[in-house]
């Protein structure tokens, strides 16, 4: 059941409702004790003496209440989402690779994205055997289908920003919306942190919390603190646009901390480029400007995601002669992502592993988890 405050026309449309009515004392003062955070800035929790769990997320304040526990009446001015929590419509993308990753994407029944646009094989499977159904944009979504198939929790990305009219229909519904904010974490592994608010959100707090110490124990053994920057390798990561640019990471993007956490350098700093002061984590570069950066790049890394995999190296130079005269491609030093590398946000810890075997290892020829060397 979901109690969802301000909310009346639910009944109507034969949805179960309970309305605990306008608060008229001040929000809790309850808001527990506080769940330790190593990576994650974008979200706090904490659980209360009554068994509750606290969660803040931006502007957004959630009371999710266990199965079995009675709704406290000092409820304030937050959500209240009582668990069990199924039929979970997931319309942001980075957030379903962290149910799987938590055992829970059973818990997830509709999507925003269609099977072709999925990388991550367990999702595509749930498409296509119909465990999880496409119900359209995030931006126009089915309603009767949310419904009809009894939704309990809405995930979205901060892109419902410019559809707020949509957040307010599906609340209007009696259906809570949380706004995941994973993609504003500053650390790459404050992503797949939020793998704990989704703990808490199925009710397996403990079980989250165990599953991203084990992702992460192999990151923290890397051992990169003590090497000075100049004696660093260099990295360019990068793919070429239809019309003619390149595209790079900004300098303040995570993939770039990604590399200097992996013991290496980012080829682009914000003192080479005219960076646009804008949301978007990446930006395009004349290639002029590319070749002039990255001609002495001790690696490049050919991100895969846009134009698919060139299959090797030569397929690759033939079609971007820019590249031929660069460091990386006559030594060698050249790399391709995987498809999933963007979508599989539980993968960020190994992803680091990666980087940091192809800064510090001459000899790895192997494929790695998220990264394969273009020959």
């Amino acid at each position: 059941m979901i109690i969802r405050k301000f909310v009346s026309v639910a009944a109507a449309l034969g949805l179960l409702l309970v309305s605990c009515g306008a608060p008229t004392a001040a929000p809790s003062q309850d808001t527990g004790s506080g769940i330790e955070l190593e990576y994650a800035s974008q979200f706090t929790a904490g659980q209360r003496e009554d068994g509750c769990y606290t969660l803040t997320i931006g502007d957004d304040s959630y009371l999710v209440v266990p199965e079995g526990v009675s709704v406290p009446a000092d409820t304030g001015d937050m959500t209240v989402i009582q668990q069990p929590v199924k039929n979970i419509y997931v319309a942001a993308s980075s957030a379903m690779d962290l149910f799987d990753g938590i055992g829970r994407l059973g818990d997830v029944t509709m999507t925003s994205t269609s099977a072709e646009n999925w990388s991550l094989p367990a999702v595509r499977e749930a498409l296509e055997n119909g465990s999880i159904t496409y119900i359209g944009k995030y931006s126009s979504p089915d309603y009767e289908a949310l419904l009809s198939e009894e939704c309990s929790l809405v995930i979205e990305s901060t892109m419902i920003y410019h559809t707020p009219e949509v957040r307010e229909k599906i609340e209007s519904l009696g259906i809570p919306v949380i706004v995941e904010r994973s993609s504003y974490e500053t650390h790459p592994l404050g992503r797949m942190e939020w793998m704990k608010a989704y703990g808490i959100l199925t009710g397996i707090p403990e079980e989250a919390e165990r599953i991203f110490s084990e992702k992460t124990k192999a990151f923290n053994g890397i051992e990169v603190k003590d090497i000075p920057e100049e004696e660093r390798k260099s990295a360019a990561f990068f793919y070429f646009t239809s019309n003619g640019y390149v595209n790079i990471r900004k300098p303040s993007d995570y993939v770039p901390e990604m590399i200097r956490l992996a013991g290496g350098r980012y080829a682009f700093t914000a003192d080479d480029l005219k960076v646009d002061e804008n949301a978007l984590s990446t930006m395009n570069i004349q290639t002029e400007t590319f070749f002039g950066l990255a001609h002495d790049a001790d690696i490049l890394i050919y991100n895969s995601t846009v134009s698919g995999d060139p299959g090797s190296l030569d397929a690759l130079v033939s079609q971007y002669g820019i590249l031929a005269d660069m460091k990386a491609v006559k030594e060698g030093n050249v790399w391709c992502t995987g498809q999933n590398m963007f979508q599989q946000t539980t993968g960020a810890a190994d992803m680091i592993c990666d980087l940091n075997r192809i800064f510090t290892d001459d000899s790895v020829s192997a494929e790695l988890t998220y990264l394969h060397r273009l020959t």
